[in-house]
């Protein structure tokens, strides 16, 4: 399963009470790291985001904003503290006794009291309710937009796959030829030198200098990379870790058999491999 790590999804829907706009952003990131942005009325959602997030989502920065804005602040009638507001009242009168001055408080300074008008007590169940009903959706949406890039990701890196495929196979047509080459190569310099050499012991060093060349170990282990590569695709779990693995190990071959080259065209074809192979791991970085 491959799906990417970037990803943003936006859902709104309209209540009796308000209207609910979710905004779910995800990035590139080595673990788990989830940012949870709620009006603070609807602070108590969080723990409830943050384990709906972890059952769908394994690596990433994601960011999660919520934004609320209720119609039943349009109130039609004042909430008064009488209570607290007489005692405001009483004690201005009495103090106004004791200095011998008449209470001179002002009504509109009563009401700024803080405590004297009273916010609407909200019944914030339906409001929440909806706003995880809402959630779950964003979610959905994003997990698909992850899925869609993580499958366009996931042909580019059985592209490069295969073109690193062609390249070790003709790698390894070309062995005898090159060990061929080579042995030409070194009897006509001897014969250039027009000196006796022992036969035996020329053979001897062309086999010594074939041993030091043999990449077959290298050409294996390469192709056995490329069949764990689709193993791994087809893996019902988080991937990214696995194939930063695999990268590493392809890069390392590319590098043994541009070291142990011995003509121009294995030294490109490592070059080749090393290219295709930093693509693949730049884009590797992008999935879960």
């Amino acid at each position: 399963m491959t799906n990417s790590m970037t990803g943003f999804s936006r859902c709104s829907s309209e209540q009796s009470t308000g209207s609910l706009v979710w905004e779910l952003r995800s990035v590139n990131h080595r673990y788990l790291d989830v940012i949870v942005k709620l009006p603070e009325e609807l602070r108590g959602l969080e723990t409830n985001v943050r384990q709906r997030l972890a059952e769908h989502i394994n690596r990433g920065k994601i960011e999660c904003h919520l934004r609320y804005k209720s119609t039943e602040n349009q109130q039609t009638e004042i909430l008064l503290d009488e209570e607290f507001a007489s005692a405001i009242l009483k004690a201005c009168q009495k103090i106004g006794k004791k200095l011998h001055q008449p209470s001179e408080m002002n009504l509109l300074e009563l009401l700024r009291w803080p405590g004297v008008v009273r916010e609407p007590e909200m019944d914030l169940t339906p409001v929440m309710s909806a706003a995880l009903s809402l959630f779950d959706n964003t979610l959905n949406d994003l997990c698909e937009s992850k899925k869609s890039e993580g499958q366009r990701l996931q042909k580019m890196l059985e592209e490069r796959c295969a073109a690193m495929k062609v390249i070790v196979e003709d790698e390894r047509k070309r062995r005898p030829d090159i060990i061929n080459k080579t042995r030409e190569k070194l009897l006509s310099r001897v014969k250039e030198l027009s000196i006796e050499h022992d036969k035996d012991r020329f053979e001897q060093e062309i086999a010594y200098i074939a041993q030091k060349m043999d990449v077959d170990e290298e050409l294996d282990r390469l192709e056995s990379h490329f069949i764990e590569i689709e193993k791994i695709f087809k893996r019902n779990e988080s991937i990214g870790r696995r194939l930063d693995f695999i990268m590493q190990e392809l890069n390392r071959e590319a590098n043994t058999l541009g070291s142990k080259s011995t003509d121009i065209e294995t030294t490109q074809a490592s070059v080749e491999l090393k290219v295709l192979i930093e693509q693949m791991r730049e884009q590797v970085q992008n999935i879960e």
